[in-house]
């Protein structure tokens, strides 16, 4: 039947299989009255053998098999309604239609796309209490925030002319959208699983996820409390190298989204440094007494105003990056590097990528540039560890950040080109 061989059906029909007694098992779990573990199962292969009678008959094959199972889930409602069970929610319904249009893409689609797919259907189904926990302690502003920069993205993204302007031929409005679009993603993420959590994180999570969300932000909150009796320092300095190891995460990331072609020759040299600072935080983790601290309340990163001025700031260190290349070679970009890794890493990460992707950079020199910001953001946090947080906070944290920084400055000079 059209390009399927039987060896491919059998493997396309034994997945449908298994990801509809996947679902199912999680609906008989719920205790459905309309499907269960045998149903969901049914259903799905019912979806991949209609589609392959399709490629024979037709389409129309494909359409009636539809149709009767959305036949059959209303039957079993009404008769569910007849026995006195009353439920609002239709959500075994919509799953069971899912399910089916599975089995049939299955036949025909990528199956990394439908494994992934059904996955995630189990996992959203299974997840029902957490996400309902996560909108409840989401309060009103954080909605409000989250989806007047969801509406904006969507309008103005469209409408920003995609082609270079100004100065030196980098700053392309839509690109630089993206990029906070990318880096308010990052974050949400972080501040999602703050919300799901809780204020009671734990030490090595809310350093984790303090990182995420800014771990300059994470570096003020927990100096703050660590001077003001809130915590110890010796708990507060852990956070604070733990969010300081997760920005090498980040800037891989954004390489990798921005400039996969170099993330061969970023990569190891900032694992590396990702390595040390891992190893540096099991040692302040070790030394630490047993305790752990809840996370302070942390901002919305998609606030508006917030976001806005990342794409300026963005915008701003894209053309002095490209000026520095052009006027004074690489040799300028660490000094920009440097000096707009006081504020953050992301912004000067973003734009070098960006001019690596287009063939104005290097590859080895975008990793040296952003290792330089990195060593700057973590000289101003220590800084700010003792500016905020006392003696007691910056004393913990001198001995490793300054195993950090002479571990990447030696990188940085030793590492050979490629």
């Amino acid at each position: 039947m059209g390009n399927l061989t039987l060896e491919s059906m059998i493997v396309r029909l034994g997945i449908a299989l298994g990801l509809g007694l996947l679902v199912g098992l999680q609906r008989e779990r719920a205790d459905s009255t309309i499907a269960g573990l045998r149903t969901f199962a049914l259903v799905t292969v019912f979806g991949g053998i209609s589609a392959i009678l399709a490629t024979e008959f037709g389409g129309w094959v494909l359409a009636a098999a539809f149709l009767t199972v959305a036949a059959m889930v209303v039957t079993g409602n009404v008769a569910k309604l007849r026995a006195g069970l009353r439920d609002p929610g239709i959500t075994t319904e919509v799953a069971l239609l899912l399910m089916f249009g599975l089995g049939a893409f299955l036949v025909f689609g990528p199956l990394e796309l439908g494994i992934a797919a059904g996955g995630t259907v189990a996992v959203l189904l299974h997840a029902k209490g957490q996400l309902q926990r996560l909108v409840d302690r989401l309060g009103d502003q954080d909605v409000t925030a989250m989806m007047r920069f969801v509406l904006l993205t969507l309008v103005i993204l469209p409408v920003l002319p995609n082609r270079t302007l100004g100065p030196l031929d980098v700053l392309n409005p839509r690109q630089i959208w993206l990029m906070v679009v990318l880096i308010v993603g990052i974050s949400l993420g972080g501040y999602v699983a703050y919300k799901l959590l809780g204020h009671r994180a734990g030490t090595a999570l809310a350093g984790l996820l303090g990182g995420m969300i800014s771990s300059t932000a994470t570096t003020v909150s927990y100096a703050r409390r660590s001077r003001f009796g809130e915590g110890s320092s010796e708990l507060s300095a852990v956070v604070v190298l733990i969010a300081s190891s997760v920005v090498f995460v980040r800037v891989l990331v954004e390489i990798a989204v921005v400039a996969p072609a170099a993330l061969a020759t970023a990569a190891p040299p900032l694992a590396l440094m990702l390595v040390v600072f891992v190893v540096l935080s099991l040692v302040a983790w070790t030394r630490r007494r047993a305790g752990a601290m809840a996370m302070p309340e942390q901002e919305n990163p998609t606030e508006l105003p917030s976001a806005i001025a990342f794409g300026a700031l963005y915008g701003l260190i894209l053309l002095a990056t490209a000026a520095g290349q052009e006027w004074f070679g690489s040799e300028g970009l660490y000094l920009i590097a440097i000096v707009s890794g006081l504020a953050n890493t992301d912004a000067i990460t973003l734009s070098t990528a960006h001019l690596t992707q287009e063939g104005r950079l290097e590859a080895s020199t975008l990793w040296r540039v952003v290792t330089a910001a990195v060593i700057s953001n973590l000289c101003f946090k220590l800084g700010i560890a003792g500016v905020l947080g006392g003696r007691g906070l910056f004393g913990r944290l001198l001995p490793f950040y300054t195993i950090g920084v002479l571990a990447a400055v030696t990188l940085v000079l030793a590492w050979p080109d490629r």
